[in-house]
């Protein structure tokens, strides 16, 4: 798989992909090249609609020009815990950002917004966002009181009286709520719009449904976000222990060796001598899609 920046030759075979109603992962798949890579380059540059192979590859250029030998993010991934692949974790975030970008979200803001997500603990201050980004701490404050603004983030201080903006529970709760109250605003604005023009005209009756179509779809996100608010305090459980190879001399454990086939109650043997139980708890996603 090729690396370095995308040559004025691989822009252009992606705005013909794009052309082509082509997915990004189908257009990226013929460049040999990362998905997460098509998709900001795109979304770095006008979007799907808007691409344009020979002004991004120029704004490029003045981008690296004006940033000279200095790169905006450190060469290698910061280790992982939990045994995470450095690699894996970097890419999913970028791609976790153009998401929130095709939302509607700004760059900078975007990118803030997914860092503080996908850290284990919900929370980062200022510095350590200008350390994870590589962006200074002005562009940091902006984003942060954009998100604020938008009740995104909460502040808190830390035992060392340090800021620090958190991504709380609820967060994407309020923001479906939001969501709701906008759409309604604008039904309600549909059905003034009905009045003005007439119910028996062709465009009253035109704001007459989108009114009552978007009066359904504000009452259902809200209905449906509170219905399924209690899946965001879902907590994980216990980290399962990394099994520890046993030294050479160390003594044999009991029952070391292959392990002994159990038959379940239903006479299919289980490799680790134990039948499945019945009464096992179900995970997260299982208990999501059953509500």
């Amino acid at each position: 798989m090729p690396g370095g920046r995308l040559t004025q030759q691989e822009r252009q075979r992606i705005a013909l992909g794009l052309a082509d109603g082509l997915p990004y992962a189908e257009i990226a798949r013929r460049l040999d090249r990362p998905t997460s890579t098509v998709t900001r380059e795109v979304m770095r540059n006008g979007g799907p609609a808007g691409y344009r192979a020979d002004l991004a590859h120029r704004a490029t250029e003045q981008r690296a020009h004006r940033s000279g030998r200095t790169a905006s993010r450190p060469a290698a991934p910061a280790p992982q815990p939990h045994g995470r692949d450095a690699g894996a974790v970097r890419a999913y975030e970028e791609v976790f950002t153009t998401v929130l970008m095709q939302s509607g979200m700004p760059q900078m803001t975007a990118r803030v917004m997914a860092a503080i997500c996908l850290a284990d603990s919900g929370s980062l201050t200022a510095s350590e966002l200008v350390q994870h980004l590589g962006v200074s701490p002005a562009s940091v404050s902006k984003a942060i009181t954009f998100l604020d603004a938008q009740g995104f983030v909460a502040r808190e201080r830390d035992e060392r009286r340090r800021e620090r903006y958190v991504v709380d529970d609820d967060v994407w709760y309020r923001s479906m709520l939001a969501s709701a109250h906008s759409t309604a605003h604008i039904s309600a604005t549909a059905r003034e719009g009905a009045g003005v023009f007439g119910p028996g005209t062709p465009a009253g009756a035109r704001l007459e449904n989108i009114a009552r179509f978007l009066d359904f779809v504000s009452e259902s996100i809200a209905r449906a976000a509170e219905q399924a608010r209690e899946i965001l305090h879902t907590k994980p459980g216990p980290v399962p222990a990394t099994d520890v190879p046993r030294t050479p001399d160390a003594p044999d454990a009991p029952g070391d060796g292959e392990a002994e086939e159990t038959p379940d109650d239903s006479g299919a043997p289980h490799p680790s001598g134990a039948p499945a139980s019945p009464d096992a708890p179900a995970s997260p996603a299982a208990s999501a899609a059953s509500a």
